[in-house]
């Protein structure tokens, strides 16, 4: 291989390569912070599709003010982490462009496909379709943001990751059958929430899309990294949220 070649080999690699947590972090900050401005300015923010901001502020006593203080402390904690990595791991911030050009494409194939392997089993695929959302395209908007987000960190990054482990580490599973086991709990819990939390009736098409949609997450993390996860997350939102709403 001449030397003009291993650069360009090097980018390619890079390119497709799984993100590590800290270039992930730091491209999902922004999303962050512009839903909790979300949350703090705009109307119905905190009782919409996100499953964790209305629980938090609730836990608040329903104040934003002691809200904005919890995230204020989070981001200190964020830092903090931020930090640590940075002994160990490099951020990339050219993967900005890639990962959302990527995620988009995931976002837009997402749901077609799993309506797809719905109609295959037999599944009413017109089921899948539930609309709760506020009128405003702002505050839409941004739940799609805090979905992506906040969901991704709690059944991916925490759920997946600690199921993964406990099934490895603890009971002694090979690696590829404790991913699986993790898999298929973390994206379960994932869709079961939006009915148990989110106050959705239980029906069997929006339970089992959304549990597809949860195993397609849980593949991009597992294999792409956390911010790919999160922003086909949130970009998916975006397009059924804003986008197909009108």
């Amino acid at each position: 291989m001449s030397t003009s070649e291993k650069p360009a080999k090097a980018k390619r690699h890079a390119l497709f390569a799984r993100d590590n947590l800290l270039t992930s972090l730091m491209l999902v900050f922004p999303l962050w912070l512009a839903y909790q401005a979300g949350v703090i300015f705009l109307p119905d923010v905190d009782n919409g599709a996100d499953l964790i901001t209305h629980r938090l502020i609730a836990l608040c006593g329903g104040s934003k003010g002691q809200y904005l203080a919890l995230n204020a402390i989070l981001a200190a904690a964020f830092l903090v982490l931020v930090l640590i990595l940075r002994r160990s791991q490099r951020f990339a911030p050219w993967r900005l462009l890639p990962t959302v050009v990527e995620s988009a494409l995931y976002a837009l194939t997402m749901g077609s496909l799993i309506l797809y392997g719905m109609r295959l089993v037999g599944i009413n695929p017109s089921l899948a379709v539930v609309k709760h959302a506020p009128e405003e395209v702002l505050t839409r908007a941004a739940l799609a943001l805090g979905a992506g987000v906040n969901e991704e960190l709690v059944f991916r990054l925490g759920l997946l990751t600690g199921l993964t482990a406990f099934f490895e580490q603890l009971w002694g599973m090979r690696r590829w059958l404790a991913v699986a086991a993790g898999f298929v709990i973390s994206a379960a819990l994932f869709s079961a929430a939006h009915h148990v939390i989110g106050g959705e009736p239980w029906r069997l098409g929006p339970f089992v899309y959304r549990l597809g949609c949860g195993l397609f997450f849980a593949a991009l993390y597992q294999w792409r990294g956390l911010a790919i996860a999160v922003y086909t997350h949130a970009l998916y939102d975006l397009y059924v949220m804003v986008v197909q709403w009108q």
